[in-house]
């Protein structure tokens, strides 16, 4: 799969606008955001400090929680408190539904139909089933509608705004991920150190060895001269003592005739 162009945060242009927007053109630029297209996070606009002023005017204090709701909630959350909140349209509940979807879709991946249905508070599985169809096309959810299996088959989803009061548990994990890859880098330095130390110890002995190896051959061939030198000299000095051979001389002795 190819690589995606790079886009524009969608969210960019609302947050250039909440720096002009007051009141109540801040209120209708929430509910702008809320039903913008491919707008599925918020946290850089809650902390736009006119939208923020929001929440301290009593009139405009239910948008400014309506903001948080979509940054943070579920479905679920404006049904038990839905008169705290103003009315939602149309597109704004299709919105907070695939938004409650990506929530379902961060703690496990294979999510039954009927387990959907009740958490978005839909009984129509045809409208369930587009539900899903609708939020893959707007690729904040990957995955694999099973439909004979009635089974959501997920393999990605998008990532949500983080509540301030969760950050502190982030922290937390984060660095106890930095410890623990400390600990495993400063272990495999002890690896390497006692590898090279291991392995300088063994050339050392393979070192020694050859040394012992020249030194032997060398004392073999030294002994093996010496050896033939010393029969050499052996021979040489027998050869001294042997007895010269006297030649057999010529008798000057008389025969004298046998007497008839």
């Amino acid at each position: 799969m190819g690589e995606k162009p790079n886009q524009t945060n969608p969210v960019e242009q609302y947050i250039l606008l909440a720096k002009q927007a007051k009141g109540a053109a801040a209120v209708q630029l929430v509910k702008q955001v809320l039903e913008a297209p491919e707008v599925y996070v918020f946290g850089e606009l809650m902390d736009m400090p006119n939208i923020t002023n929001l929440k301290n005017n009593p009139q405009h204090a239910p948008y400014f929680e309506l903001l948080q709701l979509f940054a943070y909630g579920v479905y679920g959350d404006y049904i038990k408190e839905s008169s705290k909140f103003p009315q939602l349209t149309p597109t704004m509940l299709t919105k907070l539904r695939h938004l409650t979807i990506v929530s379902m879709a961060t703690g496990q991946k294979s999510i039954p139909l009927v387990t959907l249905g009740n958490q978005l508070g839909l009984t129509s599985t045809r409208e369930l089933e587009d539900l899903i169809i609708e939020a893959m096309y707007t690729d904040i959810i990957h995955g694999k509608l099973d439909q004979k299996n009635g089974i959501l088959e997920l393999d990605h989803a998008i990532g949500r705004d983080i509540k301030p009061e969760d950050l502190p548990n982030i922290v937390a994990t984060l660095q106890s991920w930095c410890d623990t890859c400390d600990t495993m880098l400063a272990n495999i330095d002890q690896l390497i150190t006692r590898a090279n130390s291991d392995k300088e110890k063994h050339l050392k002995h393979r070192n020694s060895l050859e040394t012992e190896v020249l030194n032997i051959k060398a004392s073999l061939k030294t002994q093996a001269q010496e050896g033939d030198e010393a029969l050499v000299s052996d021979s040489r000095d027998h050869d001294k003592k042997r007895p010269a051979k006297k030649g057999i001389r010529a008798s000057s002795s008389k025969f004298w005739p046998k007497s008839s």
